[in-house]
């Protein structure tokens, strides 16, 4: 053991050395079902490889099903869906959209590739997500400046869906159509509707690191069949009705693979077990830390159920002198894969000048940069076996203690 000292921080032995990388324990790693070489199988004996065929024909009515939408489009990834969607909206340069702060980047990229202008809305103590209170504020200056935006993006973070009832009660007086960004969050329901169906259009991600994968790969859903049609059209490269390459309009390669399909279709079949592991796994973190007066845990707004994608610990640097950098960096050194909790869009240097209206008063922190400094990512994914999370749990008790 080595001797580290953080600034500000008193002297703490502090493990250097890495494990050999087969022990490594990641942050939420792909599962497998054993299942889907079954689809990929058909889809190579079929010879359908390109991105169509039954394979993909299928797991989008099984998606469209399980999110209880009528229509659902197989994309290359979620950030695909959310630029098909504010495409379908007729969002294009000098337009304004709102969105989510406390997110990956990938939700407000494509408002650039639109060449639209992103104003973001910060969290709320009670979900993480949107604040209604913030989105009001931005929904008043916007309307007084004369220039409301075309469509709002609602993140659901970490697998906790947002207070939709007050976000779309919002949206629906001013007009504005909603984009819900469910990537984190498929499995997971308000008041017993799926996220990704409450909104004009829903948005999934099926990227290795999520609750069930197709390598890489998305899904846009929404109850607008027409909608839908238009952005397989879009996403097919907009090849219009003729005997020859004809192109009206810009199109796009946004279409999933075949073989991909296949392997979202046997992990489609298992999103319930993924589910349930998930917040096994969260509970497991919350009883044997929950009792650290320093550590607080994502919470869970009543009527919803969260998927757990991802369980983030907040530490209070009132009652701790450890970081989330402090910890992220003793995992690390343990061969444990954890993550800080995404940096708010508007303090990216890319958003650098972009409108943000904070859920708290003028001078007060505002509640995603609190989430931020305060939250650290856990390794979370479905199949971490229990004596892997209780050597996480004891270094962690360790590092705390």
């Amino acid at each position: 053991m080595n001797i580290r000292q953080d600034a500000g921080t008193s002297v703490v032995p502090f493990p250097v050395p890495v494990k050999e990388t087969g022990d490594r324990i990641f942050l939420s790693a792909p599962h497998m079902t054993g299942n889907e070489q079954k689809y990929i199988s058909e889809a190579f004996e079929s010879n359908w490889i390109a991105p169509m065929g039954a394979n993909v024909n299928q797991f989008e009515a099984e998606i469209a099903a399980y999110a209880t939408t009528q229509a659902a489009a197989a994309l290359s990834s979620g950030t695909a869906a959310i630029h098909l969607a504010l495409q379908l909206l007729g969002i294009g340069k000098g337009d304004r959209v709102f969105c989510s702060s406390l997110t990956f980047v990938a939700s407000a990229n494509p408002i650039l590739y639109a060449g639209a202008e992103p104003v973001f809305i910060d969290s709320e103590e009670e979900t993480w997500n949107m604040s209604p209170w913030a989105l009001q504020k931005a929904f008043a200056a916007a309307e007084q400046e004369g220039k409301l935006p075309k469509a709002v993006i609602i993140v659901h973070i970490y697998g906790q869906s947002a207070r939709m009832d007050e976000l779309l009660a919002l949206c629906n007086h001013y007009g504005v159509p909603i984009i819900e960004d469910a990537a984190e969050s498929l499995g997971s329901t308000y008041k017993g509707k799926k996220t990704g169906s409450l909104g004009t259009y829903g948005i999934y991600s099926f990227n290795g690191n999520k609750i069930i994968t197709t390598s890489g790969g998305g899904m846009l859903v929404s109850n607008d069949r027409k909608g839908v049609a238009q952005a397989r059209f879009l996403a097919s490269q907009a090849k219009d009705n003729a005997p020859f390459y004809e192109h009206s309009r810009v199109g796009y390669n946004y279409r999933m693979s075949n073989v991909l399909a296949g392997v979202g279709r046997a992990q489609l079949e298992a999103i319930e077990l993924r589910v349930s592991a998930r917040r096994a796994v969260f509970g497991r973190y919350v009883s044997a830390l929950g009792k650290h007066e320093a550590v607080k845990f994502q919470p869970e707004l009543e009527g919803t159920r969260s998927n757990r994608w991802l369980t983030v610990m907040l530490l209070d640097p009132a009652r701790t002198d450890r970081s989330p950098d402090y910890i992220r960096e003793w995992l690390e050194s343990e061969n444990i894969e954890s993550r800080r909790v995404w940096k708010p869009l508007h303090l990216q240097p890319l958003f650098a000048g972009c409108k943000f209206y904070s859920h708290n008063p003028h001078g007060k922190t505002a509640v995603s940069e609190k989430l931020f400094a305060e939250g650290l990512c856990l390794p979370s994914g479905s199949d971490l076996q229990p004596e892997q999370q209780q050597r996480i749990i004891g270094l962690l008790e360790e590092i705390l203690a």
